[in-house]
């Protein structure tokens, strides 16, 4: 998987994404909002990042339902960010699932529990993530 990251030709600050994998390509766009000089024409960083939990939690969710023959038709994910603390190393996300199917009291609290399993959420609060930064070789 290779994520290629250009300035796209509109806006201060608006990103072109491009994510490749398994020969299938993806375009995402990223800017920032009016206030920060950008156009808000596309989510910032920081939704990007809140939205990879939102649909890890669903699509995982999803994927155990069905391996465990659940009646959950579809999740929805809402997530709040409480980000006020963030310089100081506290970075909140509050998340509330819908839950919409034909699903028992014990049904939904074994979903609940497996939504906090899903590899981004791990990934953001078990994990040590190493980023080492270069600059490219000049052509």
């Amino acid at each position: 998987m290779t994520i290629i990251l250009q300035k796209s030709d509109r806006g201060s600050f608006r990103q072109t994404i491009r994510v490749h994998q398994d020969g299938t390509q993806h375009t995402l766009f990223a800017d920032v909002a009016p206030a920060l000089g950008g156009e808000g024409s596309a989510p910032d960083p920081h939704d990007l990042f809140d939205a990879a939990l939102a649909a890890c939690k669903a699509i995982t969710l999803l994927m155990y339902a069905k391996r465990k023959q659940l009646a959950l038709d579809w999740v929805d994910v809402e997530i709040q960010r409480d980000n006020s603390q963030e310089t100081k190393g506290l970075y909140q996300l509050n998340v509330q699932l819908k839950l919409v199917g034909t699903l028992s009291d014990s049904e939904q609290q074994q979903l609940l529990a497996i939504a906090d399993k899903c590899p981004i959420h791990k990934l953001m609060t078990a994990a040590t993530i190493q980023v080492n930064t270069a600059l490219a070789s000049p052509p």
